[in-house]
């Protein structure tokens, strides 16, 4: 009877990973009703961004919000007669790459006009 020779397991070769180098991302999400005012918002932030020598990307322009509101104009009779109200709210959204102290601080003390809101997020 012979005998079965033992048999040889395999081994898996690791491939050493390229080091990945962590960077860290501002993610800056600007609103507001004009588009006017929310450019020149847009604007100033990286302006502020680049004075400091910060890698930026965008302002990627994301889809405008619209709010419809259908009103009746009368409220008594005339039921049909309706009048329609709409609400935008356009968004921009700007990436600042790698960002120093520096810049940081020079963002929060940044003063924007009046109905802008600004979103940011540290990833």
């Amino acid at each position: 009877m012979p005998t079965k020779a033992p048999r040889k397991k395999k081994v898996e070769k690791t491939k050493a990973s390229p080091k990945v180098e962590v960077s860290t991302k501002l993610r800056i999400r600007v609103r507001a009703y004009e588009h006017k005012i929310l450019d020149a918002s847009v604007k100033q932030i990286m302006d502020t961004a680049l004075r400091y020598d910060a890698e930026v990307l965008g302002p990627i322009p994301l889809p405008t919000e619209i709010k419809k509101y259908t009103v009746n104009r009368s409220s008594f009779v005339h039921k049909n007669a309706r009048e329609q109200f709409e609400m935008r709210v356009h968004k921009r959204l700007i990436d600042i790459l790698n960002p120093n102290g520096k810049v940081i601080e020079a963002l929060t003390n940044l003063s924007l006009p009046s109905g802008v809101n600004i979103d940011v997020k540290m990833s």
